[in-house]
């Protein structure tokens, strides 16, 4: 006859079956805290900064900072002083016109603004290298120096787009006097200014694009409705009529080349050879 094991026995021979685990674990944490807390200066790791022979140190200090802000700042400024800000908002206000909610996402509309953004700013950026970075590099200027030069073609580019009513509008706001020359206008002031124009023409173009769209809305709701068909989301009938309807037109073309153009970019040249 067998003996039936108790409770109590039962607990002891799950406490030895996790034993062992429970030791290796252990073993485990005490190598790892031997090494990071008996043992500090194994695991710490030597880091130096050079912040060059010439200069201050504190002056060095303030320059690592200054350009630690404007790396945190680029998209920002990328945003504020080129042509992202019509090329987003447009592109997004086509989706919204085509009603397909999320389609394309966002990362293939910021994507596709941000190649179209490059085309237009091209120009300007190579004015700004052969101005102003090109001899920095070659340490014929200094930093303060470069910037006063590759800041004058973005300058001229932000000028050409701006509207004199809004640059008019931002000078009274910080009771400035009007500038006598456009070179003169403060980037305070020209900056909002760009902003402002920029996303008035976005709205503009938006508008061009949202009345076709509207128009094929009530052709099919009309048609709905005179079949007795009120129940039914004119929408969604819509949606196929306007992918294809945008297709045939070549709308992806249209919509790019327009927003290139609309800044006065000149087309690429032939390619030779």
């Amino acid at each position: 006859m067998t003996d039936t094991p108790t409770r109590r026995e039962l607990l002891i021979e799950g406490f030895k079956s996790w034993l062992k685990p429970l030791a290796v674990a252990g073993l485990c944490v005490a190598a790892l805290s031997s090494v990071f807390l008996i043992a500090p200066e194994a695991a710490a790791q030597s880091l130096s900064i050079d912040l060059g022979q010439e200069g201050s140190l504190s002056g060095r200090v303030v320059q690592m900072i200054l350009l630690i802000t404007i790396l945190s700042l680029a998209p920002s400024i990328l945003v504020m002083t080129t042509s992202f800000t019509r090329m987003i908002v447009v592109l997004s206000l086509l989706r919204s016109a085509l009603g397909t909610q999320s389609t394309p996402p966002n990362i293939v509309l910021i994507s596709l603004a941000l190649f179209m953004t490059g085309y237009v700013m091209a120009p300007t950026f190579n004015a700004m290298y052969d101005t102003g970075i090109q001899p920095l590099m070659n340490e014929e200027i200094d930093e303060r120096e470069a910037f006063n030069r590759a800041i004058v073609p973005l300058r001229g580019f932000m000028l050409a787009q701006v509207r004199e009513e809004d640059l008019g509008l931002f000078q009274t706001l910080a009771n400035a006097e009007p500038a006598e020359r456009a070179e003169d206008v403060p980037l305070t002031t020209l900056l909002p200014a760009f902003m402002i124009s920029e996303l008035r023409r976005a709205f503009e173009i938006g508008f061009l694009l949202f009345v076709p769209f509207i128009v094929l809305d009530m052709v099919v709701a009309s048609i709905l409705m005179s079949m007795g068909m009120m129940m039914l989301p004119p929408v969604m009938i819509a949606l196929p009529f306007k992918l294809i309807f945008f297709v045939l037109v070549d709308g992806w073309g249209l919509v790019a080349g327009s927003l290139i153009q609309s800044f006065g970019t000149a087309p690429l040249p032939p390619v030779t050879g």
